[in-house]
């Protein structure tokens, strides 16, 4: 309450060197407008929010820290990690992620705290390693404690993250992996508990298997995927279904099966309950990302070009207006797909302008919606400067093109595995 912070800010007026103090009142401003810091779109501070306060107090402390040889506060440097995250300079919270990442070993919301900054960085492989260092120590407590808990969540944000992060390695192994051991950890009976309703914040999770056999390519696992016996409880799971089924069947040219699936997932989504989330983004809100994308996928593989772009362009429209979360709310940036099509049909120019916003080369999407050097973007960008004949561009592209094909464990040839380029491979 703005009560407390204002009581806590009396308290570090009259101790001003104590880390403790320090952290406490940090996040008793912090509480206040949640996820709320700063505008993404702007860069600027929120109305209201007592963002620059924050920033002054923390860099402050962790300034002592290092000045006067202090113990590490994980608490400060967790405060400073969330902080900056939304900021449009989030790389300047690097040191105290790399700080806080081995800091308490057994902690796993602290193990994984510091890819927050790693993701908007474009360390994937850090993203996969320290989220695995996070499961395993909140493995130890659902081991000792079971799954019937609200912490059940922090796990499941654990794994939601090494997915996303390996998906942008190009690693399909550790993202499914990921997907089998979180949905071992979330059993049905936590999907049905009613207080709190676990399952308006947790059963969106389920759907994560869609987005990694999408990302891959996994065509015929999509439309063998069985849709959940619960579909009313099931209900995110069971449009993610429908909406990987008919992406499938589009890419494949199943023309009338792809239309059959479009159809049961607009009927599934009108049966997503508005509560429902997945971390801080509504289901629905993803849904129209979804929506975008089927449509689009559909009309390209019955020629209808322009429709296809039109929707296509809109997913991408619906994506970058999605709020503020860690991974972000679409788990596979639509301008993939965008860009391997548009490339397809010889639209050079707006694929690779699509390719550049998306890797974060010029200032077309907010921040943190932007993904350094990841291998999908990297290898749609070099294609395009092939097309194009710039050979200085790609001499400068090739060498972080090859680093992140070099780690990934799927072999991968187009920016979106629904190219012609990538099913032929």
């Amino acid at each position: 309450s703005t009560d407390y912070a204002n009581a806590m800010r009396e308290v570090y007026t009259l101790y001003p060197n104590d880390q403790d103090v320090a952290a406490l009142f940090v996040e008793a401003m912090m509480n206040r407008t949640p996820w709320q810091m700063w505008d993404p779109r702007s860069g600027e501070p929120l109305d209201g929010a007592d963002t620059l306060e924050c920033r002054a107090t923390l860099e402050g402390a962790i300034a002592r820290m290092n000045d006067e040889k202090l113990s590490r506060h994980p608490g400060l440097l967790h405060l400073y990690v969330h902080l900056m995250e939304m900021s449009p300079v989030p790389e300047q919270a690097l040191r105290a992620a790399d700080e806080l990442r081995d800091l308490v070993p057994d902690a796993g919301h602290l193990n994984h705290m510091a890819t927050h900054i790693d993701v908007l960085c474009g360390d994937y492989q850090s993203v996969v390693s320290s989220n695995t260092a996070g499961i395993d120590a909140d493995y130890k407590y659902f081991q000792a404690n079971g799954a019937m808990n609200f912490y059940s969540l922090y796990r499941a944000h654990n794994y939601h993250f090494k997915i996303y992060g390996a998906m942008f390695l190009g690693q399909f192994a550790p993202a499914i992996n990921a997907v089998d051991d979180m949905m071992e950890t979330l059993p049905d009976d936590l999907m049905r508990l009613d207080s709190p309703p676990m399952r308006n914040w947790l059963e969106g999770y389920s759907s994560m298997r869609t987005h990694a056999l999408v990302r891959f390519g996994k065509w015929q696992e999509l439309i063998d995927q069985p849709l959940p016996d619960d579909r009313d409880l099931y209900c995110m799971q069971t449009a993610l279904n429908h909406y990987g089924r008919g992406v499938a069947h589009s890419v494949l040219g199943h023309i009338d099966e792809a239309l059959a699936a479009q159809e049961a997932f607009r009927l599934a989504v009108a049966n997503v309950p508005d509560k429902r989330h997945i971390h801080t983004v509504s289901c629905q809100e993803i849904l129209t990302v979804a929506e975008e994308m089927l449509a689009g996928e559909l009309e390209y593989r019955r020629e209808n070009y322009d429709l296809a772009f039109t929707h296509l362009r809109q997913a991408v429209i619906n994506e970058d207006n999605l709020p503020y979360d860690e991974p972000w709310g679409w788990m596979q940036p639509s301008r993939h797909a965008l860009g391997a099509l548009l490339l397809e049909q010889g639209e050079v120019e707006e694929a690779a302008d699509a390719y550049r916003a998306d890797l974060g080369l010029d200032d077309t999407v907010i921040r943190s919606n932007q993904h350094p050097d990841n291998v999908w973007a990297l290898m749609g960008l070099h294609d395009c400067y092939q097309s194009l004949g710039k050979t200085s561009e790609i001499q400068m592209l090739k060498p972080r093109l090859d680093f992140a094909l070099a780690r990934a464990d799927s072999p991968i040839k187009a920016s979106c595995f629904c190219s012609s380029k990538a099913a032929a491979a």
